[in-house]
């Protein structure tokens, strides 16, 4: 059985993510002890307490995001290493994706993730982004360039079939509704985001993230990674920090991602972190996967449970 570890996106975070795991699991608890050291400033708290008003701030979302994934994944190996052939992430979720392989530790995935909330939180764009349901890529796009240039409105993220998320100014996003709901989207739902994040206005946050990204230390991935940008598997070091940096002005290319890692053998994904959000795509990618997951103490025993069962990897 071929397994792919997936880590959680942006949107996933809730009030008291990773509680459960880190009271029952030392290697969890530590992960998020290691968090509050190196970043000055308690993520556990606000990761179990909140408020939420604050944990849904991007600044603030993303290390806790990371922490709790990492949390999850620590667990996980405690109890059993599931020996991945890849790993993914969505957006934010590639860093926890590259601690998983070895190619950062996690306090320089945490300082590159906590750098990378702020400049996006601080990027002075106006606009923002919406989900589109119910219509593919392809008639997204055509919808969006018949009232917007590029310039104005991108596709951000083609998450799953049915599910496409778009970027651009407030002015085009509106004039966007009017043709997608023309084109027969089932709906068009606004985003809870400070910009248009996965476009050409992250350009600045690339550049300035690309400049933090020289004072971590870079390994080779093992297992490979599968990008965001290429939906292609990387290992090599200098290739995976130049792919990182672009992702924040890039289309995330989840469903060819997940397509990359079927056609790879592919047959089970285990989604760390909080929700189901990456397993519900997965779901409608690829219909007949076997999909797990690690977000609580709970769902890391039926995870174990149905990994030994499959007589995935070995108990640690």
């Amino acid at each position: 059985m071929t397994v792919a570890l997936l880590f959680s996106p942006q949107g996933s975070q809730s009030v008291g993510m990773g509680r459960d795991l880190a009271e029952g699991m030392p290697p969890a608890r530590a992960i998020f002890e290691t968090a509050d050291a190196a970043l000055g400033w308690s993520v556990r708290e606000l990761a179990w307490e909140g408020p939420a008003e604050r944990l849904n701030e991007t600044q603030w979302t993303q290390p806790a995001l990371l922490t709790t994934s990492v949390a999850a994944l620590a667990a996980l190996r405690e109890r059993i290493d599931p020996a991945p052939a890849f790993v993914a992430g969505h957006s934010v979720g590639e860093y926890a994706a590259l601690v998983a392989a070895g190619v950062l530790s996690f306090p320089d995935a945490l300082r590159l993730v906590a750098r990378r909330g702020e400049l996006m939180a601080q990027a002075a764009v106006e606009g923002g982004m919406a989900a589109v349901i119910g219509l593919d890529r392809a008639t997204v796009a055509e919808a969006i360039a018949s009232v917007a240039s590029p310039a104005e409105l991108v596709v951000a993220n083609d998450n799953a079939p049915g599910q496409v998320v778009i970027s651009g100014t407030g002015s085009a996003l509106a004039d966007a509704e009017i043709a997608l709901r023309a084109a027969g989207a089932r709906r068009v739902i606004s985003l809870p985001v400070s910009g248009p994040f996965h476009s050409g206005w992250m350009a600045q946050v690339c550049d300035d993230l690309a400049q933090a990204m020289t004072k971590a230390e870079w390994h080779d991935a093992d297992p490979p990674m599968i990008s965001n940008v290429s939906a292609e598997p990387v290992e090599e070091a200098g290739m995976i920090r130049s792919l990182l940096a672009e992702q924040v002005r890039s289309p995330v290319e989840w469903v060819a991602s997940v397509r990359r890692m079927v056609d790879e053998g592919v047959e089970t994904f285990i989604e760390c972190g909080p929700g189901g959000a990456l397993t519900g795509m997965v779901r409608r990618i690829a219909p007949g996967s076997r999909l797990l997951n690690v977000s609580d103490i709970a769902s890391l025993n039926a995870t174990v449970a149905s990994l030994r069962d499959l007589a995935v990897g070995t108990p640690a």
